[in-house]
């Protein structure tokens, strides 16, 4: 599953990156170091190339939106060039054309589509569900981007990681390029709260996690890649070419992220739903595997995958045009646009 993953990743990235150098071209922009190339845009005004044009003007004019630009780019130092027009600014998440939450942003942040009926049903929104409203009623059922859901923990505090979007009712999780959606420790993951109560553990997708990296022996001082090297007696662990030795590891749970937000829908009665590329199949088997860990039928009924794809059809012409020539995303009885210069 893991080179499925890997190739679908890289096959949509690379499209990606085809269709958004063609798109880049009049708009601020620059491309990172490497061969796997990310076009990265910078605002321009009251534009912003990576953005749909009427979506951008909304989120200017919501702080509570513009926080999120907050949010630097991790990558920024080691792989992209300095801003065209602003050496002084530093590069944000939300510019990588690459970026999921700027795709959720550009749906949902496009006036008309959070009022839709049509998005509304498709996501089966509801307006009075979920406890979250109680204790937050200011927001109603606006779009909340980033919003930090209190999901309890075993000793009586509780996690604040965000979830990419609260919308009425449901909390979503918006996925892209992501080569997946997480590891992390086992005694991480089962000092949640209600952990036990919502899966079944054994049912749930476990990994190995490192708890340093492989190295080879070539990035061993001679002194002591010789005594490492007499300590390796499994075959399996040994090569006579070129030695990786194999680190200590702790057992964990793959799919963190989607296991975290299904005890966020729990606790707070709302459904949770996984937005995802139909060229991800890889992403919507690993939800799958998860849902089916769930314990209770009645949360399973309100854990819900959706494509980018399907979400299409139901917006405005404008947004479907854009999501179109961006990104490849068409409804699901039409064909992309061909990649302008691409072979």
């Amino acid at each position: 599953m893991a080179g499925k993953t890997s190739l679908y990743a890289t096959q949509l990235r690379w499209e990606l990156m085809l269709r958004n150098r063609a798109y880049a071209r009049g708009r601020a922009h620059v491309e990172s170091y490497g061969n796997a190339r990310v076009i990265v845009y910078e605002p321009e005004g009251v534009r912003h190339g990576n953005f749909f044009d009427a979506a951008y003007a909304a989120i200017l004019a919501r702080p509570d939106w513009m926080r999120r630009f907050n949010k630097v780019h991790a990558q920024a130092a080691r792989s992209l060039p300095k801003p065209q027009s602003d050496i002084t600014r530093r590069w944000r998440e939300l510019d990588s054309s690459m970026s999921s939450d700027a795709l959720l942003m550009n749906v949902f942040c496009t006036p008309g589509v959070a009022e839709s009926g049509a998005v509304r049903n498709m996501l089966g929104v509801d307006e009075g569900a979920g406890t979250v409203f109680e204790a937050d009623p200011v927001f109603g059922t606006e779009p909340v981007f980033g919003w930090k859901a209190r999901v309890p923990l075993a000793n009586g505090r509780f996690d604040r990681t965000e979830v990419d979007l609260r919308f009425g009712s449901l909390l979503v999780e918006a996925k892209l390029t992501e080569s997946d959606f997480q590891t992390r420790s086992a005694v991480i993951v089962e000092s949640y709260r209600d952990f036990e109560e919502v899966f079944d553990r054994d049912r749930l997708p476990c990994v190995e996690i490192a708890t340093w990296r492989w190295m080879r022996a070539s990035e061993f001082p001679e002194n002591t890649s010789q005594e490492l090297e007499s300590l390796v007696v499994d075959p399996a662990l040994y090569s006579a070419v070129d030695s990786i030795f194999r680190p200590p590891g702790e057992e964990g749970y793959a799919s963190y992220q989607l296991i975290r937000n299904v005890l966020a829908a729990h606790a707070t009665g709302c459904s949770f739903c996984v937005i995802h590329d139909q060229r991800r199949p890889d992403l919507r088997e690993a939800w799958f595997e998860v849902m089916a860990a769930v314990r209770s039928a009645e949360l399973r009924l309100r854990l819900k995958v959706l494509t980018w794809q399907e979400l299409a059809a139901v917006l405005p012409d404008g947004l479907q045009e854009f999501l179109d020539i961006k990104y490849g995303i068409v409804a699901p009885d039409k064909t992309p646009s061909p990649i302008e210069g691409a072979l």
